[in-house]
């Protein structure tokens, strides 16, 4: 026997098998099933800790586990498993607890009792094969049967696909979504073209299908790998704010992440190109001949921005339903009727907006953009005119409507989204009702987003764009107010005046100075009571004492301000010891002592968690950066119910990923929205996220107090960066050139 061989006969030696009930889990990674158990096994009295990949594992279930105890010299006795399969649980209690565990939906901890006490140790045979039965339970009717029946097949079922799709490589989480979207047909679907998970699968990008492919046997060098792979590029890029991105890094983009030939990836781009997956536009200018000059979309892009371009030219040309006859005569109307006196450049947007079909109007806090939205509204209803306000998201369009005394939408609900046909109903067959059409914080607005409005605007109708082009841009693809007010094709009105009132706030007053590319100022001024405080503070651990001090105790205790209702936590960056995922931990532990809790994926989420939706559900009427609480975990119905503003929302325990808990979030998540009080740490660690606009936009979403931690020399830095990371897109350019036939 040679030494391999006795190393491997010494491993299989080595191996142990024991059974073990699982009593809790303790831990749960989502990304690859590591599992950190406390399960009972025969013969010791303690529970044991079991660790290793286990697939959607649940308390109560009983494993034959096959693998080596190990002592960990900080959490002692282990067994690290190697290989394990699941057996029906062998006792009453075993079975109660198995069922109660949320496995099944329809039964919860209540109706585990109630079927075990009915049937026993057959209850699991009953299930199977008399599910009628159950009938004779309390509580049990015709809907709860077939939801029961329909989750036990489907626990089955998963297990198959789960089990083939952890040999390609495949988690447990994206394991439950692909059953979740294909069903019975997921193993087919994956063993024909496995990078359709990339496109159909959220959060399976290409890399996860790229590796499924490699253990599938599908070459490196395929035609479908390259045409998979320069798609996942550009979705990637797109996420990064570029509309487009010119050919020749994008090839070497690609060949990098494919590892494969320059030909290869260049034959890819025809075939992708000549299916319209792409478009690819030549940049060169008249007399230019520079070679491989030129700008690659994904389509849905390239229609959106070509698109912006020829709605907003073709608006410009159609004339006005009406226009005011006295301008200055409505403007002192106006202000009478408001008991307020406009500024000069206030009075100009108003001018504008009566004369004009299209404009701009930007400024900073402080500078007056409410009251001329106000100012334009009115004067339009007193010429009998339709007005409709509406903002990129729901705290936006609430703040709108607060604001004007006027019902605003989020721009989906104004164009009336439908989930089923995942398609607007309005457009240009089925346009917008309205004279006046308001769209604020068009900072936030994105390339398709613009494009999809735009579409459903009539003809005759005029189009104000309000927004602080300052603050960050939106989170998906493009730039479009600035492109739109850098091409100078429509007439831009810029608020730069801070007005009286709002100067008594260091909020607005410190939101220019860093605007300005100066230094905040700290001290209290004007006899007026302070809003804006610094904390000095250089390490990150002591930086997380002191916000969870300010949220916990120092804020509520001092100002009254609720930590849960009125505090929001802000910050850069994702990861570290402030970013948001540890802030939210902490801060959870600290501000929600809750024991009714759920957990998932490594995560634990309690009743009570304040929550943020993170994308567009549109069945569900939630949308990106929504906030709420959560009121319930039902785990019978496997659901947690979210209260939006009053509105309870269910989430099943599948669709839980669309959530993330929102004590801490990200400066870019806070846009559009306004919070009482803002917490913001800022130290150099966050240095390549350090960028001006992060910091005006974070200050500026706190509306009665602002309290930053951390380094005056991480705030210098911030202001210093004014240089914000470029975005590949042709609006301006294309602008341009319309503004010019």
């Amino acid at each position: 026997m040679n030494l391999d061989e006795y190393s491997i006969m010494k491993k299989i030696v080595m191996f142990t098998e024991i059974k073990a009930q699982i009593e809790r889990i303790t831990y749960y990674n989502e990304e690859n099933g590591y599992t950190i158990a406390r399960a009972k096994v025969g013969g010791r009295y303690d529970l044991v800790t079991v660790v290793g990949n286990l697939l959607s594992i649940n308390a109560g279930e009983v494993l034959k586990l096959k693998g080596q105890w190990h002592n960990h010299p900080k959490f002692g006795e282990q067994f690290k498993i190697e290989s394990y399969e699941s057996i029906v649980p062998a006792t009453v209690k075993g079975i109660e607890k198995y069922l109660g565990s949320g496995l099944i939906k329809g039964i919860g901890p209540v109706m585990a009792k109630r079927l075990v006490s009915q049937f026993g140790l057959e209850t699991l045979h009953i299930i199977e094969t008399e599910i009628q039965k159950l009938h004779a339970v309390e509580g049990i009717g015709d809907k709860r049967i077939e939801m029961i029946k329909q989750a036990w097949d489907d626990q089955k079922e998963i297990r198959d696909v789960m089990v083939f799709l952890q040999d390609k490589g495949v988690s447990p989480t994206y394991g439950a979504k692909i059953f979740k979207h294909y069903g019975k047909e997921s193993i087919k679907v994956v063993q024909d073209n496995p990078y359709r998970l990339a496109t159909d699968i959220l959060g399976i990008g290409f890399i996860i299908a790229d590796k499924i492919a490699e253990k599938l046997g599908i070459s490196k060098e395929s035609q479908i790998r390259a045409e998979a792979g320069i798609l996942y590029v550009l979705h990637q890029l797109s996420d990064e704010g570029h509309a487009y991105y010119p050919y020749e890094p994008l090839v070497e983009e690609c060949r990098k992440i494919l590892g494969v030939e320059e030909e290869t990836i260049i034959k890819a781009f025809g075939a992708i190109a000549s299916s319209r997956k792409i478009i690819i536009e030549d940049l060169n200018k008249e007399g230019e001949l520079r070679e491989n000059n030129k700008a690659v979309y994904l389509a849905k892009f390239h229609v959106s921005e070509a698109g912006i371009a020829d709605k907003l030219k073709n608006l410009m040309l159609v004339p006005k339903i009406v226009r005011s006859f006295d301008k200055d005569k409505d403007i002192e109307w106006v202000q009478g009727e408001l008991k307020i006196q406009l500024a000069g450049n206030q009075k100009q947007a108003v001018r504008e907006a009566l004369d004009k079909k299209i404009m701009v109007v930007t400024g900073g806090p402080g500078t007056g953009k409410t009251t001329i939205i106000n100012s334009i509204m009115k004067i339009y209803n007193k010429l009998g005119q339709r007005v409709l306000l509406a903002a990129p998201t729901g705290r936006a369009a609430k703040r709108m409507t607060e604001a004007t005394g006027h019902e605003a939408k989020t721009i989906h609900r104004l164009l009336e989204f439908s989930p089923k046909e995942g398609r607007f109903k309005r457009d240009e067959n089925t346009s917008l009702d309205a004279e006046l059409i308001v769209i604020d914080e068009t900072s936030m607005v994105d390339t398709i987003l613009m494009y999809h409005f735009l579409k459903a605007v009539p003809k005759e109708a005029t189009v104000i764009f309000v927004g602080d082009v300052d603050q960050l841009p939106s989170v998906g693809a493009g730039n479009v107010l600035k492109d739109i007010i850098d091409s100078g094709f429509i007439p831009t009105v810029r608020l730069t005046e801070i007005f009286r009132q709002a100067k008594e706030s260091l909020i607005i007053v410190n939101a220019h100075r860093v605007n300005n590319g100066e230094m905040p100022t700290f001290s209290h001024h004007g006899g007026h009571p302070q809003d804006f405080y610094f904390f000095q503070i250089e390490e990150p651990e002591k930086a997380l004492e002191k916000i969870i001090e300010l949220c916990k105790d120092k804020i509520p205790g001092k100002f009254g301000y609720k930590p849960l209702e009125d505090i929001q936590v802000l910050t850069p960056m994702h990861r570290g010891i402030v970013g948001t995922v540890n802030l939210n931990a902490e801060l959870q532990k600290q501000l929600n002592p809750s024991t009714d809790e759920l957990v998932r994926g490594g995560k634990v989420l309690k009743a009570g968690d304040k929550v943020m939706q993170i994308r567009n559900n549109y069945d569900k009427d939630v949308f990106n950066g929504d906030i709420g609480r959560i009121i319930k975990i039902d785990r019978e119905e496997q659901e947690v119910i979210v209260d939006y503003d009053g509105r309870p929302v269910p989430y099943q325990y599948s669709e839980l990923d669309e959530i993330v808990m929102a004590y801490a979030v990200s400066v870019h998540k806070s846009q559009g929205s306004e919070y009482p009080v803002i917490v913001m740490p800022i130290l150099t660690q966050h240095y390549m996220l350090l960028q001006r606009n992060l910091l005006y936009t974070g200050v500026t979403r706190g509306k009665k107090l602002v309290i930053l931690v951390g380094t005056k020399k991480a705030i210098a830095i911030a202001i210093k960066n004014n240089k914000p990371q470029q975005r590949y897109t042709l609006l301006k350019d294309r602008l341009i050139s319309v503004s010019a036939v």
